[in-house]
């Protein structure tokens, strides 16, 4: 068994595939349209579905935004340097909410954005061997 995705619902589709493309550097795999549903389905990630683990953005044509509730956390994504990271979001135009820097009562380096629907990001540095 392992995880094949995690879906999130977003108001706007080419928003929220520009912001997982261009600012997180992973790549659109999928989309599909579902005229009588009235939906659309995008996966994106970082390997082919096949090799690991990827986002479906369902996109509901009637909706344009949600209310994100409380249950959901964030979705962590391992990063080289998380400074430069948070540096390159920013000069895309992204919000980083949470500064680059040692998680609190640890040493992990972490930081946090949010994507266009409000969504939060965790950015995990990398442990140095």
């Amino acid at each position: 068994m392992r995880i094949l995705h995690t879906m999130l619902r977003v108001g706007n589709l080419d928003r929220s595939i520009q912001f997982y493309t261009q600012v997180l550097g992973m790549r659109e795999l999928r989309r599909k349209d579902y005229p009588e549903g009235k939906f659309t389905l995008a996966f994106v990630g970082y390997q082919d579905e096949s090799e690991g683990t990827v986002l479906e953005l369902t996109h509901n044509w009637d909706t344009d935004h949600y209310d994100l509730g409380t249950g959901f956390g964030h979705i962590a994504i391992e990063v080289d340097d998380a400074y430069a990271a948070c540096a390159k979001v920013k000069q895309l135009g992204g919000q980083v909410t949470r500064e680059a820097g040692p998680m609190k009562h640890g040493t992990t380096v972490i930081a946090f954005i949010t994507d266009p629907d409000g969504y939060q990001i965790e950015f995990i540095q990398k442990r140095t061997a």
